[in-house]
């Protein structure tokens, strides 16, 4: 029989909280995100405690830390302007990712520092990491104060997807072909491995991978 180790969710101090809670969350997907300053500076950083949230219209909503009453340069950049990109990283940006996650000053681009070319946006200022292979232009919706503060939850609204051809062929994504990067606990990424293929049980928006009752599958199968 399993032993379980029971620990108080209340009263946690902030550092154990984020320990148990980044450990056992995994993988988590990473949003690194394009920003733009008053001064026309261009940030960049990659936040981990993110998703989509709505798909009519679609959105998505990245959860950023502040210390004490300091934002981030991300958040500060997203609140004053509105505006910010998506960028997924995958295997072939995740070193640069990753390196920009150290702390700049606020008046140094982490894109200029690190050598990472840029692409301009189609529907906001805020550029477009070239590299990446899925880009996505959002405005922002809407942020909350979660918990004690420490934490708001930035809502935006996808205006503008930017797909690369070698992951998008009109219709759907090839999240395989993408080789996107994820989060663990500590100083660890994870790739996508190994993949478990199971029909859908319940139609989505779109029908994506979904068998009907009578064995149809939606999309069909390609014939070999």
């Amino acid at each position: 029989m399993k032993k379980f180790i029971y620990v108080d969710g209340q009263g946690l101090d902030t550092a154990e909280a984020y320990r148990l809670i980044v450990g056992c969350v995994v993988p988590r997907p990473i949003a690194w995100i394009t920003t733009i300053n008053g001064q026309g500076r261009v940030n960049a950083a990659p936040f981990s405690s993110y998703n989509y949230v709505a798909t009519d219209p679609p959105m998505v909503a990245v959860n950023i830390t502040s210390k004490g009453d300091v934002l981030k340069d991300t958040a500060r950049n997203i609140r004053d302007s509105g505006q910010f990109v998506v960028n997924i990283a995958n295997e072939a940006t995740m070193e640069a990712m990753h390196a920009s996650a150290q702390e700049y000053p606020p008046d140094v681009s982490e894109t200029d520092a690190l050598g990472i070319d840029l692409l301009p946006s189609t529907r906001i200022k805020p550029p477009r990491i070239a590299a990446s292979p899925v880009q996505l232009e959002c405005r922002l919706d809407q942020f909350i104060a979660l918990g004690k503060g420490h934490n708001t939850l930035y809502i935006g609204e996808v205006l503008a997807f930017h797909l690369s051809s070698d992951v998008y062929d009109g219709q759907r994504v090839d999240s395989v072909a993408m080789r996107p990067v994820a989060r663990l606990g500590g100083p660890y990424y994870s790739g996508l491995g190994e993949i478990f293929h199971r029909p859908m049980l319940q139609r989505p928006p779109g029908g994506e991978g979904w068998i009907h009752q009578t064995g149809t599958q939606f999309p069909p199968l390609k014939s070999d």
